[in-house]
């Protein structure tokens, strides 16, 4: 294996939420390796230049990692920082997640001026998601409210409530937190309310899978217990076929000795919803995924996902 490098350069996002996460991780490198020196080389991604389209439309998930593998591939960084709720199931060909670290808060936050959570907007209020996971979560408990897309960065969000746009809006609490802006939050959803996107919280981090001295430098940032819950959420959706184009909930915990799960796949009106829950041995993620995936089948989620297709 090649030795350590001295100095790395970390890809990321351009928005302030991925230069925190990416900034966080340099810190953390540099102070577990002596001597080491992390840059930072931002990035403007597909996903960041279509901010107004729905992201299921403009082409998924990938959207956001693309450029950033890119500069992998040519050198121009030796990792990739990451939300791992962004991350496709299926890696292109030649990447690795290196590491992925502990998880911030999972749950969904409800962020709005004049009402303390969604139960108490008024009927016909407009709330404002960037996921069909969340539309369609909202629309199965409140289906008085209305639901309408909400993209941009954080900051672009907060803005377009504060100008009247939507008497609410729900994003994810990693996110407010890790920027400061925990105090903007009313309320936080609970997964019983609203369930998780798969990773959602959680960081990872990319690097080439032949660049075993690099995955090295990432691998003590790792968090077992992040590690095995997020691998089984995101077995639930590539199990499912691996679409961001679905509203898909994926959510696990450690208790105790067992590794619990729950998911769930509902249509984009919330009208129906199958929902399934089981537990399983944390050293096996995926084959708890893969039971977790077969119990929606059974439970209605092929009926929904066909429909969704045609």
């Amino acid at each position: 294996m090649s030795q350590p490098p001295q100095r790395i350069v970390i890809a990321t996002r351009r928005s302030p939420l991925a230069l925190w996460q990416a900034g966080y991780v340099k810190a953390r490198l540099e102070a577990l390796h002596a001597g080491l020196r992390a840059e930072l080389l931002p990035l403007s991604t597909r996903g960041d230049e279509l901010a107004g389209a729905a992201l299921a439309q403009a082409g998924g998930k990938g959207l956001f990692v693309l450029e950033l593998e890119a500069a992998l591939a040519d050198s121009r960084a030796a990792l990739a920082v990451h939300s791992m709720k962004d991350v496709p199931v299926e890696l292109s060909a030649g990447y690795r997640i290196a590491a992925i670290t502990a998880r911030e808060d999972p749950r969904d936050a409800f962020v709005s001026a004049g009402h303390a959570d969604l139960g108490a907007l008024p009927a016909g209020s407009t709330v404002g998601t960037s996921s069909l996971r969340r539309q369609a979560q909202i629309a199965a408990r409140h289906p008085g409210l209305v639901v309408r897309p909400l993209r941009g960065n954080i900051e672009t969000r907060l803005a377009k409530l504060e100008r009247g746009e939507y008497a609410a809006i729900v994003l994810a609490a990693a996110g407010l937190k890790r920027l400061g802006l925990e105090g903007r939050i009313r309320s936080f959803l609970s997964p019983e309310e609203c369930l998780p996107a798969p990773g959602q919280g959680a960081l990872g981090i990319e690097c080439l899978a032949a660049r075993g001295e690099i995955a090295a430098l990432a691998a003590p940032l790792a968090d077992a217990d992040a590690d095995v819950c997020v691998r089984a959420e995101r077995q639930v959706n590539r199990a499912l076929g691996g679409s961001c184009t679905i509203p898909l909930a994926a959510y696990a915990e450690r208790t105790g000795g067992e590794l619990r799960l729950r998911a769930l796949v509902a249509s984009p009106d919330g009208r129906r919803v199958a929902r399934a829950e089981a537990t399983g041995d944390p050293a096996q993620p995926e084959a708890l995924g893969e039971r977790t995936a077969r119990l929606l089948r059974e439970r209605g989620a092929d009926r929904i996902l066909a429909d969704l297709k045609s």
